[in-house]
């Protein structure tokens, strides 16, 4: 009966397009400071989103890198990213307007990160027997 929880917990899906639209709504097209949208309506929405993303993404991409060889470069950077936005995580959500923004967007970065890794990694492992 566990084991039937466990598959229906691992199982969770990633949803790419909907994090990337997560992310558009906070950092906007260019994700450039000069050019951030305004603060969007329901910005403690968005973050408790990003943060239930990120939980979802975090070990899936950390998953797709540790399958790839030691020495990658693309391991490597994708693991770095993985403990990036655990640490992002971890941020409290501000007690002020400016800084819940910022957070948010701290956290929108991260996922946008994740997000690149995720479909990234998909072409970086070699099939099993096979050398890329």
């Amino acid at each position: 009966m566990s084991t039937t929880m466990n598959r229906d917990v691992d199982a969770a899906p990633v949803d790419i397009e909907t994090t990337r639209e997560t992310v558009r709504l906070l950092l906007g097209p260019d994700d450039v400071p000069e050019a951030l949208p305004a603060v969007p309506t329901g910005l403690d929405t968005l973050t408790m989103l990003l943060r239930g993303q990120l939980a979802l993404l975090i070990p899936e991409v950390e998953a797709k890198a540790s399958r790839l060889p030691k020495g990658s470069i693309p391991r490597y950077c994708a693991l770095a990213c993985v403990g990036e936005a655990a640490g992002k995580l971890r941020l409290g959500d501000g007690g002020t307007p400016a800084v819940r923004v910022a957070v948010a967007r701290k956290l929108a970065r991260s996922a946008k990160a994740l997000c690149d890794h995720y479909d990234g990694l998909d072409g970086e492992a070699a099939p099993e027997g096979r050398k890329p």
